[in-house]
């Protein structure tokens, strides 16, 4: 039985009072989430890709559990902050890969098929990294809506709700995200 959003969000709360062990007891509750957003970000990013959803799952939760402390207002922020977090573990594999490789090709993800533009290839996962930062600077509310959206998976209305701002404002900025990066990316 899949667990209830009270129940979660009650052991986000105490989590975020100091619990230690409610991450412990969380993670059960929230891993098939967390595997299927893992999932999503994997299968963006191409065939051959040597990560799994499970191990990508596993050292976000390492790196959650090495933090000291957390705040968490709600759950979409927690789902936000670990998208996030998932898109940090994929860029640093990215960058070991390519290490190894020395310079061979990074682990290409298919931003155009993510963003619902055609005809504009594949992007390498670096390449959406250093864009979005740079989006980050420029606005970062425009770079928080790509992360819930793109990285989340939530819906307009659920990122309206998590950043305060309007249906219409949440389509706008993402529309402006999308065209930004996609110019970054490839030029022009």
């Amino acid at each position: 039985m899949p667990p209830t959003k009270s129940e979660v969000t009650r052991l986000l709360d105490r989590w975020s009072a100091g619990d230690t062990d409610a991450l412990g007891r969380l993670m059960p509750l929230i891993v098939r989430d967390l595997r299927n957003m893992a999932g999503k970000q994997l299968a963006a990013e191409g065939p051959g890709h040597t990560l799994q959803p499970t191990a990508l799952v596993n050292e976000v939760y390492l790196r959650l559990a090495g933090r000291r402390t957390v705040q968490w207002d709600n759950r979409q922020q927690f789902f936000a902050f670990v998208a996030g977090m998932m898109r940090r573990v994929l860029v640093d594999h990215a960058r070991r890969q390519r290490a190894e490789k020395r310079g061979g090709d990074a682990v290409k993800m298919p931003l155009d098929e993510a963003f619902r533009l055609p005809g504009r290839g594949n992007v390498q996962v670096l390449d959406l990294d250093l864009a979005l930062r740079g989006l980050t600077e420029i606005d970062p509310r425009q770079a928080r809506i790509v992360e819930l959206r793109f990285f989340v998976g939530l819906s307009v209305e659920e990122v309206a709700a998590v950043e305060g701002i309007s249906r219409t404002t949440v389509k706008r900025e993402w529309h402006t995200a999308k065209l930004w990066l996609l110019r970054q990316i490839h030029g022009s």
